[in-house]
């Protein structure tokens, strides 16, 4: 049997990024968040995420009842980097595979990651994975129309001070 894992939303402005764990022969499907805060102030910039993805990683592992012995493949998004190396240290190199990620396990991460989003009252574009650009300045309208939901905006980016609703975080990273 074989693990997939892939994410979705982590180069998305809303909410945190789920991780999903697909068992391609029973097309079981778990999945969790690294929440958004990982992605806020000091602890985006001390790359707090990818420690709590590794530890995701092991999370949806142990609800897959992951026997040891089966291989894993990664998505190679960097925000797997810590938790390949955990996962080659725990069961060695040879289960574990960097990937890119297609089909089935793409298709649920992605739609797990649109429920969470919904679920905040944020109407995601139509075709939102051709449209990033198009995407970013969608939700940050959004935001700045419901600036009481910037708790929900990864807003450890250093970039995201250039745009009004988020320059009074700029002083408050140090």
């Amino acid at each position: 049997m074989t693990i997939i894992i892939d994410d979705a939303g982590s180069g998305d402005l809303l909410f945190g990024v789920v991780i999903g764990a697909y068992r391609s022969e029973t097309q079981e499907f778990k999945y969790d968040m690294v929440g958004v805060s990982f992605f806020q102030s000091h602890r985006f910039l001390r790359k707090e995420y990818l420690a709590q993805a590794s530890k995701t990683i092991s999370k949806l592992l142990g609800l897959l009842a992951f026997k040891g012995d089966e291989p894993i493949m990664i998505c190679k998004s960097y925000i797997f980097d810590k938790g390949v190396k955990d996962l080659q240290r725990k069961y060695g190199d040879s289960l574990i595979k960097r990937v890119k990620v297609i089909g089935e396990p793409q298709r649920l991460a992605e739609l797990a990651y649109l429920d969470e989003i919904r679920n905040l009252g944020y109407e995601p574009l139509k075709g939102r994975e051709k449209k990033r650009a198009k995407s970013f300045f969608h939700m940050l309208h959004w935001l700045e129309a419901n600036p009481n939901r910037i708790k929900y905006a990864k807003t450890g980016w250093p970039r995201l001070s250039k745009y009004r609703l988020f320059r009074h975080l700029a002083s408050t990273k140090r």
